[in-house]
Parts: structure tokens; sequence; C-alpha cells
């Protein structure tokens, strides 16, 4: 029986071969790695489906609604008239949440008119029962809608009314106020949908 001689190994050998094999197999690691952290990465129409969105307001004469996207929802920007602002404060008996104790509004922003400036309503254009957007319906006393009607926002899905500061009437499918998002005012004449004023 004839025993089986190995040859020595070559240290230097061995060297080379480990560092070839761990450099290789680095390769192979950051050639998955890198597509793989790029592709989890949010795309552009990520990021600017929740950025902060400016709208300019020069050009909305009073009684005139805008309309922009943020968030992938309408979004309501309403420049009052002073008859509409005044209405505000009489419309507390026909609605289930006047003081908007159980509404998500931020909290700088305050009062009958759920507004920083009592001239520009924001707000999230959908309707709290089912997700509908409801439309401005700011004629007072419309025939549709009764001779009470003050003016103010109408889900056509299933009837929830609102007042024009997004609060609700009684008794309508809608339970809760018409969502107020994050805003400030950068000039008089620019709006920013998404952000607090500094300091709020």
């Amino acid at each position: 029986m004839s025993a089986i001689v190995l040859d020595e190994v070559d240290p230097k050998k061995r060297r080379i071969l480990i560092a070839a094999s761990a450099g290789v197999g680095a390769i192979a690691a950051a050639s998955v790695a890198i597509p793989l952290a790029v592709s989890m990465k949010p795309s552009a129409r990520a990021l600017a489906a929740g950025a902060a969105v400016q709208v300019p307001l020069g050009t909305i004469e009073p009684g005139q609604m805008l309309t922009v996207e943020f968030r992938g929802a309408p979004h309501w920007i309403l420049r009052r008239t002073p008859e509409m602002s005044a209405q505000l404060a009489k419309n507390d008996g026909l609605l289930s949440d006047p003081d908007c104790k159980s509404s998500k509004q931020p909290s700088y922003v305050k009062g009958a008119g759920r507004s920083i400036k009592e001239e520009w309503f924001v707000a999230k254009g959908v309707c709290t029962h089912l997700g509908c957007s409801p439309t401005l319906r700011k004629e007072i006393g419309a025939a549709d809608l009764g001779a009470d009607w003050p003016g103010g926002f109408f889900c056509p899905c299933h009837q929830s009314k609102f007042d024009l500061a997004g609060r609700v009437f009684k008794g309508m499918p809608a339970p809760l106020n018409l969502a107020i998002p994050s805003y400030t005012f950068v000039t008089d004449t620019l709006l920013m949908i998404g952000e607090d004023p500094k300091g709020a």
C-alpha cells in the first residue's frame, strides 16, 4: 500500500488566492447590494407626492376657490369674501361640531373660520364619510339645498353638507369636519401646504 504524499503548500500562493477570492466576493456583493439600495430609494414622483406644495394666491379673486393636489388628494384654497366670513358665526346652531373639538386640524388654526387668516380657507377636499370630494355651493338658499342653506360645500355622493369653514352640519352621514392640513403663508401672496408656520 502506497502512502499519499502531499506537496508542501506555498503560503504566498495561498494568500494570493484568498485575497483574489475575497476581492471577487466583494465585487459580487456590491453588484447586488448597490442596485438593491437604489431600488429602495423613493422615486422623484414619490418624493414630490409628499413634498410641500407652493400655491401663488395673486390670481384668486374674492369668492373663488383653487384646487391643488397634495399627497394624492385635492386640497382647496378658498378666498372668502367678508360676507362669507360674517356668515360663519351664524352657523353654529346648524353644525354638529361648531367648536371643532373632534376635528383634524393644526393647533394654530382657530376660530369659526378655521384658518390662519380669515380671508383664506385651506382644507383637504375629501368628505369625512366615504372619501368623495364635495363641491363648492356658495349661493345662499340654493333651491336644491333648502332655504336655510348658508353656503358651503355639498358632497354629491351621500349629501353631506359643510359650511364655508368645512364644519359638518347636524344629521349628515359625514361624522367629522373636513380636515385642515398644515400650511403657512410664505408671503401675503404665496401659500405653502404641508409646512407649519415658524414657531408653531
